[in-house]
């Protein structure tokens, strides 16, 4: 009786050019070995300078995760993931905000509208983009009540401010809205279906 043993399979490592907790739990969760690593990107320099030139939202966020994955890259062998997301109403640009006030006035701005998120991935090796991918979830945010805002920043405060939206949809945030049109993992910031099919075929993931 003859028996043998499989080869272990080496894999092509995985950095991802962020601390986002959320986007760390998304790849986790999913079975990808991977390190996170700050970017060291001046984000707002960045933007700020995209913005002069008229860029757009969407142009904003896959401009900055190519910005991401390209400067880390240029330090750390295999893959590097770097990804952004930009908050946009009527095409105008949304950043965070920094207090409880400017959430409420934020989700104020939102109410009864309906805005996008674009999420942009992009994939770099040896300092070259070689992936990338932009979805746009559009969000239909419901006319809710004063009331309700107090009480939703009340029980959620200050976790929603580390939000562009100023909410989670994964938590009672959901409850903010009456439709929502795109990816979920683009909403929470890393669309994952095409860049998991892009990692097995460059060795990152068990065909």
């Amino acid at each position: 009786m003859s028996s043998s043993t499989s080869t272990p399979v080496t894999l092509t490592p995985v950095t991802l050019a962020s601390t986002s907790a959320t986007r760390q739990a998304i790849l986790r969760n999913a079975g990808v070995a991977f390190t996170a690593v700050s970017p060291g990107v001046d984000e707002d320099a960045a933007k700020a300078g995209l913005l002069a030139e008229g860029a757009a939202p969407r142009d904003i966020a896959d401009a900055l995760a190519e910005l991401k994955a390209f400067k880390v890259s240029t330090k750390r062998p295999g893959l590097v993931i770097g990804s952004d997301q930009t908050l946009d109403l009527d095409g105008q640009l949304f950043d965070k905000v920094d207090t409880v006030e400017a959430a409420r006035e934020r989700l104020l701005q939102l109410r009864g509208k309906i805005h996008k998120l674009h999420s942009a991935v992009v994939v770099a090796r040896d300092g070259r983009p070689i992936w990338r991918v932009v979805e746009t979830p559009r969000l239909s945010v419901r006319n809710f009540s004063d009331a309700w805002l107090d009480g939703y920043l009340e029980r959620n405060a200050p976790d929603v401010l580390s939000s562009v939206g100023c909410y989670f949809l994964e938590g009672e945030g959901v409850q903010m809205f009456d439709r929502v049109d795109g990816d979920y993992f683009a909403i929470l910031g890393l669309p994952v279906v095409g860049l998991f099919d892009f990692l097995r075929l460059h060795g990152a993931l068990e065909a």
